[in-house]
């Protein structure tokens, strides 16, 4: 699985509409609109021995989307949560004022068979007035989500509100995230689609930009409502995300999102001592980093 803290910095660099990075955050584009961390997993084979065993983690203050390609996710959570993600759907967990969970590979993929894991995890910071709400989990079903064609490109309106369309992705601010496919290459518009800033990442193939090749495994982020023209090379696929900037500045400290250092603070200790909401039977526990 990547880490996101493999991202190499110096590679973020602007190229006219676009500042082009590995992932978020990077060096010069902290968020993108409400969106503060994107993790790419794999793809990796897992198994026979090898699987995903993420133990019991804090988080406040953001919702978590999971977003897979291919391979399953078991999530649990302090909620009394217990939810199978397949490839196209969605897992969208609020923190709020705080939550934990576990991510592992489901028991039925535990046969000694290899499989393929690939998808994103996300974090989504929540406004200023909503970081204390109360945590909730929901599971959107892929044939749930708004899907349409155009020239041959395939979407899906993963969360959020863009080309006319919302998906039932329960949101707490204005953004959107959108997956486009295409066998042909296409000329991508985006012009009055979506609203706020725009980020592309290259999930496979590459695009034109700016009169600049951009391959997979970066990220675009426009600088301007009036982007130039985006033309997706043959066999792409690639996430649009983005929306509406928040007016605060936003901390990040391990699993922890908040507009407040001293909330941060308070999640730091309430982990630590362990009086952080649990989970019921389920005695993993990740430690504080430097605890």
């Amino acid at each position: 699985m990547s880490n996101i803290g493999l991202i190499i910095e110096e590679r973020s660099r602007d190229i006219g509409d676009f500042l082009v990075g590995r992932l978020i955050p990077f060096r010069k584009k902290r968020m993108i609109g409400p969106f503060i961390f994107i993790d790419h997993m794999g793809p990796t084979k897992l198994g026979p021995d090898h699987y995903m065993d993420v133990d019991q983690h804090p988080h406040i203050g953001l919702s978590t989307l999971t977003f897979m390609l291919e391979g399953e996710i078991m999530h649990e959570d302090s909620l009394g949560t217990k939810q199978l993600i397949q490839p196209g759907s969605v897992n969208w967990m609020t923190a709020g004022k705080g939550v934990s969970h576990t991510e592992r590979t489901p028991t039925a993929l535990r046969n000694g068979k290899e499989f393929v894991a690939h998808g994103y995890q996300i974090w989504v910071a929540l406004p200023k007035d909503l970081e204390d709400i109360e945590p909730s989990f929901h599971h959107i079903a892929a044939d749930k989500l708004p899907k349409w064609e155009d020239n041959g490109a395939k979407f899906t309106l993963v969360a959020g509100q863009g080309y006319d369309r919302t998906s039932p992705v329960p949101v707490y601010s204005p953004l959107f995230m959108v997956e486009v496919k295409n066998s042909n290459s296409y000329s991508l518009d985006v012009s009055g689609k979506l609203k706020g800033e725009i980020g592309i990442c290259i999930v496979e193939g590459g695009i034109t930009a700016c009169g600049q090749t951009i391959e997979k495994g970066n990220i675009l982020v426009s600088k301007v409502e009036d982007t130039c023209d985006i033309l997706l090379d043959a066999n792409s696929h690639i996430l649009l995300f983005g929306g509406d900037a928040f007016s605060e500045e936003r901390f990040i400290h391990w699993n922890f999102v908040s507009a407040s250092k001293e909330k941060i603070e308070k999640a730091k200790r309430d982990w630590k001592d362990k009086t952080f909401p649990m989970m019921e039977h389920d005695d993993s526990y990740v430690p504080l980093p430097g605890s």
